[in-house]
């Protein structure tokens, strides 16, 4: 494969690109689904092809083929640089990429059980098994159960001498419970994704989260709607995830900040002058940006420009000090690429990209956490969220609540929601549990969408429950 995406390579260079790299990829994907017992839907999809990009003069060029002939990578090649030299005609400034280091390696997923390769029939029975613990509770009406195996064969190579092979394996799994009664409907849902083979659903108590799920689902139809107050607010590990995902990983995404990025809310309130002094939380609040956790969708070995995966602190005990970038980008504030520049397809450009964005554990437990609240509302388990386009104020709701009086839990609620501006809520955190095994989780989330045309990104976020005071909550009438 190397060889032929060299082919490429010399044809740019050939045709006078100042840097070329050529990316190939082949793509698996299987989700299978079930609705009530029965089978929603079954697919498994394949693509592969090859993406060549170039720099001429300091302008892009791109082009993408499917066919994989040493003729069609030739006219890619002159395609892409034929582009290059258009883009560069109406360049206000030159693109200059950060330094690299070329290397030959490769990367591969560790795996267990594939989950490619297992029988259909063990799969499906699976999901049935599923359905029907959440409907063993009567006022269960639906339940779905979704399972997803998404497989990559990637190659990179490019002119500074790159030539790496990445083999990586996504699996994951969804399932939801909705109840109807007492005139109101109320779901519960769990999903979780990992770079592992088949071995990380089985390593999860399913059928008791099923049978859980089901059973919430139906007590949140006779609980006492959340209030609308300011309180203090504790966040299970699930919602701070989407929490961090959507208030703190997208902000930092240079591309956004630069300009050159602005779809999907796509712009962000955290401008290169903040960067270094900017108190973005309180010290209790340190995040890391870690392409290299175990089982992380975020995880690789390289990016798609051939960047090392490494771990880099994005805010530091409240300080922000860190963007995500590429080599284009961290090159214009005088950086060197902290390895995020990813593409969902053979067929796109690498975009500026999340990897594993994480909260470090701090030093409470969760029971210590509430029993130091005197009052307070626990929430869990995303349901909606809105955001505007600079990530800086946000509104999210989530499955159910518990009421927190006098340090102990009274009572279910259900319809909570909060709301606040990104960095009064972070610098308001004074708890970060993680002090005890099992705190601390990796969520995998497999649909982050960016770009024009649209890119979807898997990475995956880490964090305790963690308390953030006087922050509303409720719902307006």
């Amino acid at each position: 494969m190397k060889d032929l995406l060299k082919i490429a390579l010399d044809e740019a260079q050939r045709l006078g690109a100042d840097y070329a790299d050529a990316r190939y990829m082949k793509r698996q994907h299987e989700p299978i689904t079930t609705k009530n017992g029965a089978v929603q839907s079954i697919a498994r999809t394949e693509d592969s092809g090859v993406g060549v990009r170039v720099l001429v003069k300091g302008g892009w060029g791109f082009c993408s083929s499917s066919v994989m002939t040493p003729e069609e990578l030739r006219r890619c090649a002159a395609e892409a640089v034929k582009i290059a030299r258009a883009s560069a005609s109406v360049q206000r400034d030159p693109i200059v990429l950060s330094e690299l280091t070329p290397v030959v390696d490769k990367y591969k997923s560790t795996v267990k059980i594939d989950p490619f390769e297992m029988p259909m029939e063990d799969k499906l029975d699976l999901l049935k098994s599923l359905d029907e613990e959440m409907k063993s509770h009567d006022q269960v009406r639906v339940a779905t159960s979704m399972l997803s195996a998404l497989k990559y064969h990637k190659w990179f190579v490019s002119t500074e001498g790159s030539e790496i092979e990445q083999e990586i394996l996504e699996t994951g799994i969804n399932i939801s419970a909705t109840a109807a009664g007492n005139n109101d409907v109320q779901r519960r849902s769990f999903s979780d994704y990992s770079q592992a083979g088949f071995e990380f659903i089985t390593s999860m108590d399913l059928a008791g989260t099923a049978r859980s799920l089901g059973k919430e689902a139906v007590e949140l139809l006779t609980a006492d709607v959340c209030p609308k107050t300011k309180t203090s607010l504790i966040l299970g590990s699930s919602i701070l995830a989407l929490q961090i995902h959507e208030s703190t990983g997208h902000p930092i995404e240079l591309d956004r900040v630069l300009g050159s990025e602005a779809t999907y809310a796509g712009t962000s309130f955290l401008n290169p002058h903040m960067l270094g002094n900017y108190q973005y939380g309180s010290p209790d609040v340190t995040l890391v940006a870690d392409a290299t956790i175990p089982g992380g969708l975020g995880t690789f070995g390289w990016d798609d420009e051939g960047v090392p995966a490494q771990r880099t602190t994005i805010v530091d005990k409240g300080l922000f000090v860190n963007y995500l970038t590429s080599r284009e980008t961290a090159a214009a504030i005088g950086q060197k690429s902290n390895g995020t520049a990813r593409a969902d397809s053979w067929s796109n450009i690498p975009l500026v990209r999340m990897v594993n964005i994480s909260l470090d554990p701090g030093d409470w437990t969760l029971d210590e956490i509430i029993k130091d609240t005197k009052h307070g509302v626990f929430m869990e388990q995303p349901k909606s969220w809105s955001l505007d386009d600079k990530r800086l104020n946000f509104h999210f709701s989530t499955e159910y609540a518990y009421e927190i009086e006098d340090g102990s839990i009274t009572k279910l609620l259900k319809n909570p929601a909060y709301t606040d501006m990104t960095t009064h809520f972070w610098n308001a955190c004074d708890a970060v549990s993680g002090k005890q095994d099992g705190e601390w989780h990796l969520w995998g989330m497999p649909s982050c969408a960016k770009g024009e045309p649209i890119q979807i990104a898997h990475p995956a976020h880490g964090a305790a429950p963690a308390r953030f005071r006087d922050i509303k909550v409720g719902v307006g009438e």
